[in-house]
């Protein structure tokens, strides 16, 4: 099968969803289909087997009913700071490559990009591919978009967000602006998050086809769905009024944020960058979470900048449960030593919130493994990805109402929410990915998609 690649005339136009969409939909028409993107940038990734990659990609993968798998992909940049970001190659960091100037990378990250795909492609009936921003960044050498539609041979969808205004103008540009081998393979279009009458689009899209050739693939609505946001750290709560309250700091560098899109059905979360929020909790029934953190020194440089460290420590010694994952863990003890430059110079120590008497060396080498622990009387599985070794190899560990562990992935089950909050939620990505199944079925053109991916 020809595979299919959506690409998005802006960031966040809705390809992540798109893309998720599709493999569902081409997975309930009886396809094998496995997702991919050469290069994604988030901090909030996933374990699989050999590494780490894109949230998005683990979502689309479980939309596809397959195994998430490091191929899909292949190159994940995690922002550190505003100009430099960590490089993660087929799923390990590569030091090398995160110290490479941005455009003298581009060779060595090409050959995992296209081999990846090329064993995706091999494996699977089909590959949906997402793009990454926009194709037509004419300043950039563009990989990830134009390189790599026309490696693949895919057919191109084209997406816009109408919702932000101009979609035709953005279509149109975009359309002139991409490379030819580009534009050729550009064979149709989806309004996407629309709000509204549709019959008041007329005659645009049939405007738009006759001046670009590309088919009108579909109007796709404003559509309510229960995906974890790709970045999180938006206050989105589905509880019922009177939940129980749960604040997170927004961190600079906060990172795998999306583990806690479950959490909102049950807690009213969130996310706070001034202490007021820390304060007026009840011991009883609320919580403060610390979330991972890519960066723990700038995170907690952050935090004391502004008050937000004592507002914590304030709560918890008014008795408010303060559980700290990952990096937030790492905040709650003594101190973080880094012997080996991992955030800053070789030898540094960042004081912690001192609220755990552990303390946290930071590795050489990052661990990516999955994880299974005891916590409240039963047993539950995660996941982990840090740099840091908290004192006597500290996984989860209770001191009161304050709760370290190093494992991702704990809030996403409905027993661990209910041990923490006392409130019970269902799980919400099946339906989800059904949802969004049905919705390709009802708005786009489903005979189209079909000849587009037979070629």
């Amino acid at each position: 099968m020809t595979p299919l690649m959506v690409l998005g005339c802006t960031s966040d136009a809705g390809k992540s969803l798109l893309v998720t969409a599709l493999c569902r939909w081409f997975a309930r028409e009886g396809v094998r289909v496995a997702p991919f993107k050469a290069q994604n940038m988030s901090n909030n990734a996933r374990v699989v087997r050999g590494g780490e990659i894109g949230v998005a990609q683990w979502l689309q993968a479980k939309a596809a009913r397959v195994e998430p798998d490091l191929r899909m992909n292949p190159v994940l940049l995690k922002p550190e700071a505003d100009t430099r970001s960590q490089v993660i190659v087929r799923g390990v960091v590569d030091l090398e490559l995160t110290n490479t100037p941005w455009n003298d990378r581009h060779d060595a990250l090409w050959t995992p990009m296209a081999e990846s795909f090329d064993s995706l492609a091999a494996e699977f009936d089909l590959v949906v591919i997402e793009g990454a921003g926009s194709p037509a960044e004419i300043n950039l050498r563009d990989q990830v978009n134009n390189r790599m539609i026309e490696h693949a041979d895919a057919a191109g969808l084209l997406a816009v967000d109408i919702d932000r205004g101009g979609a035709f103008a953005h279509l149109f540009g975009t359309w002139s602006l991409v490379p030819e081998s580009t534009r050729d393979r550009l064979a149709g279009f989806v309004l996407n998050r629309f709000r509204g009458d549709a019959s008041l689009l007329a005659p645009g899209p049939e405007m738009l086809v006759a001046m670009t050739g590309m088919e009108a693939a579909g109007v796709v609505p404003m559509l309510r769905h229960d995906l974890p946001q790709e970045e999180g750290a938006r206050d989105s709560s589905s509880a019922p009024r009177g939940a129980p309250r749960v604040v997170i700091p927004r961190l600079p560098f906060g990172s795998n944020l999306d583990e806690f899109h479950l959490l909102g059905h049950a807690a009213d979360v969130r996310w706070a960058s001034h202490p007021g929020r820390f304060t007026r909790l009840d011991p009883d029934r609320d919580a403060i979470i610390l979330p991972g953190s890519k960066h723990l020194a700038a995170d907690l440089a952050w935090m004391r900048s502004n008050g937000i460290d004592q507002a914590i420590v304030a709560a918890a010694r008014h008795g408010v449960r303060v559980i700290g994952v990952c990096g937030g863990a790492m905040m709650l003890g003594v101190e973080i030593v880094d012997p080996h430059g991992v955030e800053g110079p070789p030898g540094s120590i960042v004081a912690g919130l001192g609220l755990m008497d552990h303390s946290t060396v930071m590795g050489a080498e990052k661990l990516t493994t999955f994880g299974v622990i005891e916590a409240f009387g039963a047993t539950y599985s995660g996941y982990e990805i840090r740099f840091g070794e908290l004192t006597n190899d500290l996984r989860f560990g209770v001191d009161g109402n304050v709760t370290a562990t190093t494992v991702h992935g704990l809030f996403e089950h409905p027993d661990f929410i209910e041990a923490v909050l006392g409130v019970r939620v269902e799980p919400v990505l099946e339906p989800t990915f059904e949802l969004l199944a049905d919705a390709v079925e009802e708005h786009l053109d489903t005979d189209l998609l079909r000849r587009l991916v037979a070629g």
